[in-house]
Parts: structure tokens; sequence; C-alpha cells
């Protein structure tokens, strides 16, 4: 038999099935294509700028922002981007794109997760009604003759939807996995970067609010009142002046 009989023999629900293994293959492809994308550039994007940060928060901010295609390049631009953030304003522009960028890379996961499901039903729906056409074929008085040999055949035929909503729904299944284990890789690279540009962020806060009280450790004391000093010198300077005064002589008796 080849594909038009198989879909013929099948019954009615042969064509939902092939819309939904279209729906599947069309969506599976979209999804390699953008994971092939994410992962062979991700890593190299994440640990680019992550070096670039233990130097200069400039270089890191701009091959963020050349990276913004990618979603590792989005997720570590969206703190980068702000003007000296507080630590607890940079965290929260991670967590926020990090919630963001993986909601994106689920796209399409509904749409399998639904071909999974219904596949199998559409088939066993059609296998139902395969059964119910060849059953009311039968007749009791002729049972056993050669007219009956059609009924088994027809049941045959009715399997048919069922195999294929299960094959439909197996290979569906089986990309739905690999994107799964791709997304819990990509969850991994997220957690790893951003925990450490956080923890580089906090080491540049903490040395930046500890420098001026270094500078003003260094700065000499100032006389408290300088004013007493310039009063203290003239008055020296009197006291040096001033002759003593002789003693009277001594009257004689």
């Amino acid at each position: 038999m080849n594909i038009v009989e198989i879909f013929q023999k099948g019954g009615v629900t042969m064509i939902p099935l092939l819309l939904l293994s279209i729906l599947a293959l069309g969506t599976s492809i979209e999804r390699l294509w953008f994971w092939f994308n994410v992962l062979t550039q991700g890593k190299a994007i994440a640990n680019q700028v992550l070096e670039a940060a233990q130097r200069d928060w400039l270089i890191a901010t701009e091959l963020a922002r050349r990276s913004y295609e990618q979603p590792i390049g989005r997720f570590l631009y969206s703190p980068l981007q702000l003007r000296e953030p507080d630590p607890e304003v940079f965290r929260l522009a991670l967590e926020s794109a990090a919630d963001e960028e993986l909601s994106l890379m689920r796209r399409g996961d509904k749409i399998l997760e639904a071909v999974i499901a219904l596949s199998p039903l559409l088939g066993l729906l059609g296998t139902v009604l395969g059964l119910i056409i060849s059953l009311g074929n039968i007749r009791l008085g002729e049972l056993g003759r050669a007219s009956t040999a059609g009924v088994t055949t027809g049941i045959g035929e009715a399997l048919i939807s069922t195999a294929t909503g299960l094959i439909v729904a197996i290979a569906t299944a089986a990309f739905y996995r690999l994107f799964q284990a791709f997304l819990f890789g990509q969850v991994k690279l997220f957690r790893r970067a951003g925990n450490e540009l956080e923890m580089l962020y906090r080491q540049k806060w903490a040395e930046q609010q500890l420098l001026p009280k270094v500078n003003e450790a260094h700065v000499p004391e100032k006389l408290d009142k300088p004013e007493k000093l310039d009063e203290a010198v003239p008055k020296l300077e009197r006291e040096e002046t001033i002759e003593p005064v002789s003693e009277p002589p001594a009257s004689s008796s």
C-alpha cells in the first residue's frame, strides 16, 4: 500500500492527524534552527562579556549590546545598560530579563504538547469508528462464511489510524523532550552568567563606596583654631621686647 491508500483506509481521522503532523513538523524545524543558533553562540557570548566585565564595564556593555539578537546577550545587556544602579536593582534587572528570555525559549512547547495529547486520541477514535462500521456489516446468519472475511480486513484497516496517531505522538514527544533538555542547559548557563556578573558588580560597587572614605582618611587634619596661633605670636613678640624694670635703690636709714 502506498501513502494515498493508507490515508483512504485509515478513515476520516487521518485528515486531522495529517494536519497535526504538519504542525508538529513545522514547529520542530523552527525550534531546531532556533536552538542551533543559541547553542553555538550562547556560551561564547557569556564568556566574552564576563571576561570584559573584569577589566572594563563599558566594553562589557558594548559586547552585550552587539549580541542583542541572542537571548544571552539580551539577558546580560538588561542590567548593564543601567547607569550606576544599586546592587539590588541590578539583581532585579537580571531576574526579570531571565524570566522573559526563558519564556520566549518555551515558544512552541504548547503546540507540541497539544499534538502529543491529541494524536493518540484521534487515532483511537478512527479505530473505534472503523470497528463500528465493520461490525455493523456482520450478520448472524452469515457467521463462518466467506462473506465475513471482509470484516477482519476492515478491522485491520481500522487500526491504521491508531498506529498513525501513535507514530505522530511518539515522534513529537521525542522532539519535545530534546527541546526541554536544551532549555535546561540554558537555565544553567543563565544562572551561572547572572551570578558571576552580579558578583563582579557588587565588588565594583563596594570599591566605589569605600574609595571616598579612604581619601578622607589621608587628608591632613586642619588646625582647629588657627586664629589663636596668630594671636599667640604677637603676644610672644611683645613679651620679648619688654625690658625688666629695675628695683629702686633702698633708702639709707
